[in-house]
């Protein structure tokens, strides 16, 4: 199944760097859209239909938190996978996320075999990823 795929973070090079590294891990993408900010996302995805979000968490404006938490109150997309993208990686803040809804975790740098395994579990296994 082909993925629309939106980034939200406030670097273009750590957009690119996800777009690479989904590309190299073999997951198929039919559309890679991205956003520098949490409103921003939050009109792209209120407004479009997608499969999978990656978002960092410290962002000018509306921050990953903020998103997480508007996607969480918003009944329609608090089902929407999200998976965070952030140097942030300490067990309990990892936990506090998944309790909030997020559905995984990635370290910075990203590595293309991790993000796999990690975009698997949060939309439902492996089988999924293949065309």
């Amino acid at each position: 199944m082909a993925l629309n795929v939106l980034a939200v973070d406030d670097s273009a090079t750590v957009r690119a760097i996800l777009a690479k590294a989904l590309r190299m891990s073999g997951i198929e993408v039919a559309r890679f859209c991205e956003a520098a900010r949490g409103d921003e996302a939050l009109r792209l995805i209120r407004g479009e239909r997608f499969d999978l979000v990656f978002c960092d968490l410290n962002m000018p404006g509306m921050s990953g938190y903020e998103l997480i938490e508007a996607l969480q109150a918003d009944g329609t997309l608090a089902s929407l996978p999200l998976i965070v993208v952030s140097s942030i990686g300490s067990p309990a803040a990892v936990e506090t996320l998944k309790r909030k809804g997020v559905r995984g975790h990635l370290r910075k740098p990203l590595r293309a075999e991790q993000l796999r395994r990690v975009v698997a579990d949060a939309i439902g296994g492996i089988h999924e990823l293949r065309a």
